[in-house]
């Protein structure tokens, strides 16, 4: 998607080292999808070590993953699909020069995530009341396999890893808050918005596939 029908004058925003300023959306936004690969490829080893343990102790999954919340879980789910929606409402805004409607979605985008971190954190915190803890710390009894660590760890990195992502985007969004009020972005350039917006849809196709392969085991 270009960001002008024509090739705008060379602004503040163009780096020198660009003719213009779709070249340097066009790069920039290559820059990111490559950078969403390795992402991928990061969170892959993490599938595939489910994978190959749930072929291994698959009656541990269906006995582990009941004693996983599936309706905050849920609740998250829409949450996070919710904060899909707005985010591109953000990009669209700043394609439209609204300054308004930019900083509102993303506000709107940041309050979603840290709702989503809320959740997780009383998750978490109810786990560790009953000693699921990852490794060699497990210390809960009633699971009724001496395996259950193994599914937990693989939960504990998966969704800790996530979380982290979660937290890193909302670090990004205050960041275009913080430009979009002093007016740094607009229909010429709007390229940070748009870049974080792909990161950010990434975050929650993620945490689309950990629901399931988590929460809904049968």
């Amino acid at each position: 998607m270009a960001q002008t029908s024509a090739n705008v004058k060379k602004g503040d925003h163009v780096q020198h080292h660009f003719v213009d300023s779709d070249q340097q959306f066009e790069s920039a936004k290559m820059g990111m999808w490559i950078f969403l690969v390795t992402e991928i490829l990061f969170f892959g080893g993490l599938f595939l070590a489910y994978i190959v343990f749930r072929s291994w102790y698959p009656e541990l999954y269906l006995m582990a993953s009941d004693h996983l919340d599936t309706f905050w879980g849920a609740v998250n789910t829409v949450v996070l699909i919710g904060s899909s929606l707005t985010v591109a409402m953000a990009i669209r805004s700043a394609q439209l020069n609204q300054q308004k409607g930019l900083i509102i979605n993303l506000a709107i985008t940041i309050a979603l995530a840290c709702i989503f971190m809320v959740i997780k954190y009383f998750e978490y915190t109810h786990k560790f009341d009953l000693g699921i803890y990852p490794g060699a710390y497990y210390a809960y009894d009633g699971i009724a396999h001496d395996k259950a660590n193994i599914f937990f760890s693989i939960y504990y990195m998966m969704t800790g890893l996530h979380g982290i992502h979660v937290l890193i985007g909302i670090g990004l969004m205050i960041w275009l808050i913080v430009r979009a009020r002093k007016g740094h972005f607009h229909s010429e350039y709007y390229t940070p918005v748009e870049i974080t917006g792909l990161y950010w849809h990434l975050v929650d196709i993620i945490w689309i596939f950990l629901f399931p392969l988590l929460y809904l085991i049968d």
